[in-house]
């Protein structure tokens, strides 16, 4: 397809006329429009598929339970293009590396297995029985089991991911590196040590009850659309959103609701934000602290006063501990300090504050603006402490919500998806399958990367995802995944981790959400868990593309069988009726009981959560406040401070993760190109730069590594000064592999440190 590139602002709110008609385009491009009109009635429905895109929870109130972006991410899966043997016939695996993500993916649906030809550059068909007899030969060539890696991607089923990580187990390592380690990690470790539980507390009624909601570093217009009709009801009801973003966003500042009647046929739009700061990036942990410290100062002076102070001195007493250390740390915190590092204003800040006070319930939510920093951890647990001094944790309305990124990543670590899995999980597991699972930590995604890199990797399998565009430090991701002697990935659709081969590799075509999956005994329906702990029942309805596509639970079943046997396991047993899956889990998770039954539910059901109960699974049996200092410098090492910008990595409009649905940016005004960088004007001049000019862009890190990419245009954006913005995975390979978030592993790809220089050219961006 021809794209013209051009640069021009969006005047329009966000959703509205535009939202439809991009969701019309992609359902008539996808080439069967009437299959997937009848597709979009079907999601988030009961007796219907879970969307393939947001862990947004569903409301069960609209007529229509989809949004733009699940749109585009249905028809983008149900078209009937479709990539045969005779498109890899025609096309050398080098001849592919030239093109596009966008021209990958835009080819179709995976129909066949494959495997790599070296002598001819060639995917060639081969048979499912060949394709699991190969797979197991390598795992039996292995010295030991921690020479695989197992990875994950958010897309995958509870069901496939369960018996995933029990194969794993069986096989007898623990390398479960998922997309969840290079996203949301820091949400999890956070909570955890904050308050027992590493997912959100608030259910999604409690938006229908606060009267404040905070919203930090995330972008719910691109990201979650179906968050918007939340937050607009909220708005409308006179609930105060208050976003914390470093990029002003449009889906933050007003929302026309492609449902609403009235919103379609006037000018009306919902007004989202009430207030609206852009911190720099990496500032929310400073930005918070000055909101704790205006309000600990209004406290102290209320008691001198005689008059009841405003934290919540009984919620305090009975539930937590750290409280008086963690004042000491806010009284340290100096304003000047606050203020350089967020980048806002003191009065700001006290702005914040009074809003914040002026809330009885109050729920924070945030996403990966706050997660993929070196102080990720400590910014997370920052909020928790806000939310505790006042006690916004345990009543309606009130709570602590971050929101995944793609429909199943909370599934997965439920399931057991875990580098670091808990003690409870792995003695359960014992007990009910009779083996001894390995107790040692295994590699998170950069370990796993930095063990390919270094030679010790032997096999990669891939459950979904794309991790050669998706990880950091692009040109050394590719070399670890060329070191593996063989490399599988289970996909829909073409991508460009299938031409970053191993010695050998395999491509093994998987069904998708929206398709029937029909084994011996029966059609089969498999779960998910959004962001609110919901575990929802999803059926696909459409027929196959092709006979030769498998389910992925009867892809981990049938390479767990030619590897295991079926001697501990009857694994083909397990891919033949899913509901023995679900018993499994239940005897072995918990929150599971009844499983098969109660995926009957309407809406599926909650598995619950402790702590929304004030029960703390720390070490003392309470929430615990952190004392963290703020950091001496958001860069990631020192004399990275010395760059003149930090970039963050971002999505577009017409993009899921590493999946280019298109290449517009509606709400930033960009049409038809992604090599891009978001600059603020004076920047600009005082560079002696001018918008479109062309850039390179070169990170400034400490190991002599040239990391560096070329012809990104420049883009003038309301952005603080010092930051800029551009997409991935064009510009993952600046992100490098050293640089991780304290305690998470998880790459800082929203604080590199860069500069930029003029260039002649536009190369596109690939890897070699």
């Amino acid at each position: 397809m021809k794209f013209k590139p051009s640069i021009k602002p969006y005047r329009g709110a966000a959703g509205g006329w535009g939202s439809l008609e991009a969701t019309t385009r992609y359902v008539f491009d996808s080439k069967q429009p009437l299959k997937n009109l009848r597709n979009l009635l079907r999601v988030n429905k009961a007796r219907g598929f879970d969307c393939p895109g947001c862990a947004w929870g569903d409301d069960n109130h609209s007529t229509f339970s989809f949004c733009e972006n699940g749109a585009k991410a249905v028809s983008w899966e149900a078209t009937r293009s479709a990539v045969e043997p005779a498109f890899f016939a025609a096309h050398s695996v080098s001849t592919l590396l030239q093109q596009s993500d966008y021209f990958l993916e835009y080819q179709g649906r995976l129909t066949h297995p494959m495997r790599y030809d070296a002598a001819s550059d060639r995917y060639q068909p081969i048979s499912w029985p060949a394709a699991f007899a190969l797979i197991a030969q390598h795992i039996r060539q292995m010295d030991n089991p921690s020479q695989i890696e197992l990875y994950t991607s958010g897309r995958a089923s509870n069901e496939a991911s369960y018996l995933y990580q029990l194969f794993g187990r069986m096989l007898g390592t623990s390398n479960f590196p998922d997309c969840s380690n290079m996203c949301h990690e820091a949400s999890g470790v956070g909570l955890k040590q904050s308050i027992g539980v590493g997912k959100g507390t608030v259910r999604m009624e409690d938006f229908e009850l606060a009267d404040a909601i905070f919203v930090f570093g995330q972008n719910p217009g691109t990201n979650h659309p179906r968050m918007l009709h939340s937050l607009k009801q909220a708005a409308k009801r006179g609930a105060r959103i208050v976003s914390f973003n470093t990029l002003r966003e449009r889906g933050l500042e007003r929302f026309a609701d492609p449902q609403n009647p009235l919103q379609m046929l006037t000018p009306t739009s919902s007004p989202i934000s009430s207030a609206y700061f852009q911190p720099n990036l990496g500032g929310d942990l400073a930005a918070v602290r000055g909101i704790v410290k205006a309000l600990l100062e209004t406290h102290r002076q209320r008691l001198a006063e005689g008059q009841a102070g405003l934290f919540d001195r009984v919620f305090i007493e009975q539930h937590c501990i750290g409280v008086e250390e963690y004042l000491a740390q806010v009284d340290a915190s100096a304003w000047s300090h606050i203020t350089q590092q967020s980048g806002l204003s003191e009065s700001q800040l006290r702005q914040a504050a009074a809003i914040y006070q002026s809330a009885e319930r109050v729920i924070c939510t945030w996403a990966m603006g706050i997660t993929q920093h070196k102080h990720s951890v400590a910014t997370v647990r920052e909020i928790t402490n806000l939310q505790l001094l006042f006690g916004q944790l345990g009543k309606p309305g009130a709570g602590l919500c971050p929101v995944r990124g793609h429909s199943n990543v909370q599934g997965n670590r439920t399931m057991g998806i875990d580098e670091k899995a808990p003690k409870a999980l792995l003695d359960s597991l014992e007990q009910h399958f009779g083996f001894t699972p390995r107790r040692e930590a295994g590699h998170n995604t950069v370990e796993a990367i930095e063990a390919m890199l270094r030679g010790e990797v032997k096999v990669l399998l891939a459950l979904g995802g794309n991790l050669a565009a998706a990880a950091p430090d692009t040109e050394r991701t590719a070399q670890a995944l060329r070191n593996c002697e063989l490399t599988v990935h289970i996909s829909t659709k073409l991508n460009r981790s299938h031409l970053i081969t191993g010695k050998e590799a395999l491509i093994l075509p998987t069904l998708g959400r929206t398709e029937l999956d029909l084994q011996a005994s029966g059609p089969q329906f498999i779960t998910v868990e959004d962001s609110f702990s919901m575990v929802h029942a999803s059926e696909g309805i459409g027929r196959p593309l092709s006979e030769n596509q498998r389910s992925e639970t009867a892809i981990v079943c049938g390479i767990a069988d030619a590897v295991l046997g079926s001697e501990t396991l009857d694994w083909l047993a397990l891919a033949d009726d899913y509901s023995l899956i679900r018993d499994h889990i239940q005897a072995t998770l918990p929150g599971f009981d009844n499983f098969n039954q109660r995926c009957e539910q309407p809406g599926g059901f909650y598995l619950g959560n402790a702590a929304a109960e004030l029960r703390f699974a720390t070490p003392s049996g309470k929430a615990q406040f952190s004392t963290a200092a703020l950091p001496e410098t958001l860069r990631a090492h020192q004399g990275a401070e010395q760059a003149p910008f930090t970039l963050q990595t971002l999505r577009s409009h017409d993009q899921y993760n590493t999946t280019i649905y298109g290449l517009d940016d509606r709400y930033r005004g960009v049409y038809g190109q992604r090599e891009v960088l978001f600059i603020h004007p004076q920047d600009l001049a005082e560079l002696g730069l001018q918008e479109g000019e062309l850039v390179e862009i070169e990170t400034l890190w400490h190991d002599g590594v040239v990391r560096k990419v070329s012809g990104f245009k420049l883009v003038s954006f309301a952005i603080p000064r010092g930051n800029l913005a551009a997409y991935y995975p064009e510009t993952n390979p600046l992100v490098p592999l050293t640089s991780f978030g304290d305690g998470t592993g998880t790459p800082t790809s929203k604080s590199i440190p860069v500069t930029i220089r003029r260039c002649a050219s536009a190369p596109a961006w690939r890897i070699a």
